[in-house]
């Protein structure tokens, strides 16, 4: 027994001087061309220890425990590389990685350090440089999220040259209750989630967002028709899991009750066959108003699962539950002369929701995702992805509208919105890489089967009250003067009004099928051709419950591009004609009385073309990448009213152009020195439309245009060594211009004042933890948006941002 005593306790004293004196690991990641692999992750499978590799591609874990591990290098998007280790105690053990990658082949990969993002695999369906796609595309990383402490999507697009927001999420039934945007003269939403359908009826969480990625141009040719705007798309691409263990777990808070905690872990479940990436973030925040609140959870639980060397598959799946008020909005009259010369003749009180927390509408949202890659042979890729999602709106939708009376005040309306939106989309893509010749072409090959649902079960509207800009209310009957029964903003009271209303009860189905083929030719090492084609099908049931307004129609969209690289890799010179078009439903007619007919008139699909010519420059290896673009968009065919019966609508040849210069700058100068800058000028106008009208007036700029001139920039600098290493400081904001929400005839002109708003943030930052605290709209602006309306929107307040790595 002493012998066994003595024994353990040697081994105890070992074990202790062990872990008195622990090792380290030290090394050092290179490409395959020799170049340093700067931002590579190191870390030590099965525990928290880890680093990032420096410019040098040198790295070094520091306080290692003794001991046999597996030491892992990974890089987002890449094949992690694995070495078993040794660590002895007091020691210094040396690693060193080779990439199988090459510099170039870096170049997608998101980091804040001074590489930015130049390929996406989505734009073009297949494997481009931004350098070789002559289409433009700019990009909001999340790196950027965390500098800027966004904490909604509307914010994030704010990076964005040539996108401004026109209204916030509404929640809304019928499918467009996200929010709204214009980009490049038209109104757009987010309606894609990694390159698929990703429809939403409320907001959508930026906590397992990678990037934003807005394709500009119409894009119908790659996407199909029912998913983008003339003026472009806004594809979400989501966190994808990767080599090796790690995650952080943050937390912030800020004004007007925000509260924010956010996970994002990554493990791998079996070696590198299987790996589960997790993101999740509840939110509740209120109104800056006198009422108004957003309560939210969502979790996104992602699978990665390598088969063998040839064959893997993907499994996103996305789960929220939102619970929210309707952010306040005044409609303007559309149909007399308005009774407002501008926001100070208005005497708007923002400080006032003029609604209750008690009417709130819930969005859940479900989307699910699986892709299958498999590896064909060295010069072909197949692809097969499917997407599921269901969208919901459950709850009350109200808005105000001007009574248009005379007595300068608003109705209060709303309705009971029970709707429930599914989608489904099937794509089976073939990814080349071949020579035809001595040509190199870029292929991709595509089938695609959209299917979109809607069951619509919402009651009709019915006013509450009446309420002008300063809050005042009446019950006086806007059409005869009578003075009519209290009704108080309560459930209660709210249910009583609408037990009389009827329900919706619609079901209204639509689907595509589509075939389409691109190409990418390297006619030389430095000319490149591109060239697309996509026929499209398209099958609508208006409503399952008739016939009369079922059509079907077939649309062929091209698309082409050049691209010659003045200095190979670096410097570039792009052309591209894009074509973009919308299937227009058939509409019911009505008689002069706005009497229903039972007659329906079908309408050829609107088109959308769009020429377009720039330079692209990538310097510095990736550190200064900048597009400076002119476009030219024409829309034809679109539909307008019927001038003999206010009721209907023709297509009389209406047409719309839109053209602007835009310019978008990354750069890092710098070590430690980071911004961003866009500028965006867009002329819109209706070339040809109807006489007097507040969408359509012939000469007018349409008000869904938004602003002409957009200014964004954001700046960051952080201190990398000293006794200050870590900390920064970041600084920007964003300019808009004047914005004209009605300007007809029938109206008259409002405007909303052009604004500048100054954001900054101070943080210190760590390979194990992140703190922050951020100052939005600095000098307290008052500002508005608005798309015929009123939207106030939040003054000065801050975010306290807490995070821990691992």
């Amino acid at each position: 027994m002493k012998h066994i005593y003595l024994i353990i306790a040697i081994t105890l004293a070992q074990l202790s001087t062990w872990a008195q004196n622990p090792g380290s690991v030290r090394g050092t990641v290179k490409t395959s061309d020799g170049n340093p692999a700067e931002f590579v992750n190191v870390s030590i499978e099965g525990t928290a220890k880890g680093t990032i590799a420096d410019k040098k591609g040198d790295f070094e874990i520091r306080n290692v425990a003794p001991g046999n591990y597996m030491l892992v290098a990974s890089y987002v998007g890449l094949e992690g590389q694995k070495q078993e280790i040794a660590v002895k105690a007091g020691e210094v053990t040396q690693v060193d990685f080779t990439l199988k990658e090459n510099t170039q082949e870096l170049e997608e990969i998101v980091v804040s350090g001074g590489r930015f993002v130049t390929e996406s695999p989505y734009v073009s369906k297949m494997p481009l440089k931004n350098i070789e796609n002559p289409q433009v595309y700019n990009l909001v990383t999340s790196d950027l999220f965390r500098q800027q402490a966004i904490t909604n999507f509307d914010d994030a697009l704010k990076n964005v040259p040539g996108i401004s927001k026109l209204w916030e999420s509404t929640g809304r039934a019928s499918g467009d209750g996200s929010s709204y945007y214009t980009l490049r003269g038209f109104e757009a939403q987010a309606t894609i989630i990694n390159g698929l359908p990703g429809l939403t009826s409320g907001s959508l969480d930026p906590v397992n967002i990678e990037r934003i990625e807005v394709i500009k141009g119409p894009s119908s040719t790659l996407f199909g028709s029912s998913l983008i705007s003339y003026g472009g798309l806004i594809n979400t691409v989501t966190k994808k899991p990767y080599a090796g263990f790690g995650g952080e777990i943050g937390y912030m808070a800020g004004s007007f009750g925000l509260n924010r905690v956010t996970a994002d872990i990554n493990a791998p479940l079996k070696e590198d066959a299987v790996t589960l990436r997790v993101n999740t973030a509840y939110h509740t925040e209120n109104s800056f108003q006198d009422a108004g609140f957003r309560n939210s959870f969502f979790i996104s639980p992602t699978l990665a699962f390598k088969a063998n060397e040839r064959l893997s598959f993907l499994l996103v799946t996305e789960f929220m539950q939102e619970e929210k008020t309707n952010t306040p909005m005044l409609f303007l009259g559309r149909e007399t002369p308005l009774q407002y010369s501008d926001l100070k003749d208005l005497n708007y009180n923002k400080d006032l929701s003029l609604t209750n927390n008690d009417l709130s509408i819930k969005n859940p949202r479900y989307n699910l995702q699986a892709q299958m890659n498999y590896k064909l042979s060295d010069s072909w890729t197949s692809q097969t992805v499917l997407s599921r999602g269901v969208a919901k709106s459950d709850g009350y939708y109200s808005y105000l509208y001007d009574n248009q009376n005379g007595n300068r005040d608003f109705a209060l309306w709303i309705s009971d919105q029970q709707s429930q939106f599914v989608t489904t989309d099937i794509q089976q893509n073939f990814i080349g890489d071949l020579k035809i010749g001595n040509l190199r072409n870029r292929v991709v090959v595509g089938l695609d089967y959209f299917h979109r649902n809607l069951i619509n079960n919402s009651t009709g509207y019915t006013r509450v009250h009446n309420v002008n800009a300063q809050g005042q209310i009446n019950y006086i009957n806007p059409r005869d003067g009578q003075l009519l029964p209290p009704t108080y903003l309560t459930k209660q009271g709210v249910d009583n009004l609408l037990a009389a209303l009827p329900f919706s009860g619609s079901n209204s189905k639509d689907a595509q099928y589509s075939v389409y083929v691109s190409d990418v030719l390297n006619i030389t090492p430095q000319l490149l051709a591109m060239a697309s084609l996509r026929v499209d099908y398209f099958d609508a049931e208006a409503s399952i419950t008739t016939d009369k307004d079922d059509y079907d129609q077939t649309t062929l969209s091209p698309k082409f591009g050049l691209i010659y690289q003045i200095i190979p890799d670096k410097v570039s010179a792009f052309a591209n004609y894009m074509n973009g078009f919308k299937n227009i439903a058939a509409a019911e007619l009505y008689d002069t009385e706005g009497e229903r007919t039972g007659v329906f008139r079908t309408f050829k699909p609107e088109h959308a073309n769009q020429m377009e010519f720039g330079v692209k420059s990538n310097l510095l290896s990736d550190k200064v990448v900048a597009t400076i673009s002119y476009y030219d968009i024409n829309v034809s065919d679109v539909v307008s009213s019927d001038p003999a019966n206010i009721f209907n609508s023709l297509q009389r040849g209406g047409e719309i152009e839109s053209k602007g210069f835009e310019v978008d700058v990354n750069a890092s100068p710098v070590e430690g020195l980071n911004f961003i800058v866009g500028y965006s000028y867009n002329d819109s106008k209706v070339i040809k439309g109807d006489e007097a009208s507040v969408w359509l007036e012939t000469g007018k700029r349409p008000i869904s245009a938004g602003a002409k001139n957009l200014v964004n920039a954001w700046a960051t600098y952080t201190f990398k060594s000293g006794p200050v290493n870590g900390l920064g400081i970041g600084f920007g904001g964003n300019y808009i211009d004047e914005l004209p929400i009605l300007d007809s005839k029938t109206t008259g002109r409002f405007t909303l004042p052009a604004y500048t708003i100054i954001n900054g943030s101070l943080f210190y930052n760590t390979n194990a933890m992140r703190i922050s605290f951020n100052i939005n709209n600095i000098t307290d602006k008052e500002y508005y948006t608005g798309y015929s309306t009123i939207n106030p929107q939040k003054p000065r307040n801050f975010v306290v941002s807490l995070a821990y790595k691992f």
